[in-house]
């Protein structure tokens, strides 16, 4: 068996295990419509996703409420997250339009410490005898973490662009993988 069928029959198996291959298709579909909308209309699809998000957050505290109720484990955790993303979702769908740039900061926000940490610790493998590429992505990560952290606001104004077209992209990655996935599992 050739590599080239190995790592194809491993794709079929890891993808085709999960889902059938239509379920993919309409992943990347999906994934380039939301793209293409990312790119054309930027601040109306950031605001109707935050409000998705709302409704989401606002739906799932009432659920969480209501598990307490049934389930002594865990009571107060769940009390509280109910109780939370009822008032998050409620002020998310109260004023989308501040939603829209403020999740998206906060969001920003994270990112950049994430980076920063993950940085940090990739810089320490690499000087503790992890290698010097483990060092350089540290780096680059400590970079990308600072960029984000010192211009969050021009970053919370990109990331539409940048979500455009990582979806676009991604999901015509998507899309031909669905029928790679199609025709490996049809000639099996």
């Amino acid at each position: 068996m050739t590599d080239e069928t190995t790592t194809t029959k491993g794709m079929c198996n890891i993808f085709g295990g999960f889902f059938p291959w239509w379920v993919l298709l309409i992943q990347g579909i999906i994934a380039v419509i939301l793209g293409i909308f990312f790119l054309t209309s930027p601040a109306m699809t950031v605001i109707v996703l935050i409000t998705f998000l709302g409704a989401y957050w606002f739906i799932s505290g009432i659920f969480t409420l209501f598990s307490a109720a049934g389930e002594q484990k865990d009571r107060g955790m769940k009390i509280l997250l109910g109780i939370l993303g009822i008032i998050l979702g409620l002020a998310i769908l109260a004023y989308p339009f501040y939603s829209a740039f403020i999740v998206p900061f906060i969001f920003i926000i994270m990112v950049g410490v994430w980076a920063l940490v993950i940085g940090a610790i990739h810089i320490y493998q690499g000087i503790t005898g992890g290698g010097w590429g483990v060092g350089i992505i540290g780096l680059l990560s400590v970079l990308f973490g600072l960029i984000l952290l010192v211009h969050p606001y021009l970053a919370t104004l990109a990331l539409p662009f940048v979500l455009g077209v990582l979806g676009i992209v991604l999901g015509f990655a998507a899309i031909i993988g669905a029928f790679m996935i199609r025709s490996k599992q049809n000639a099996a």
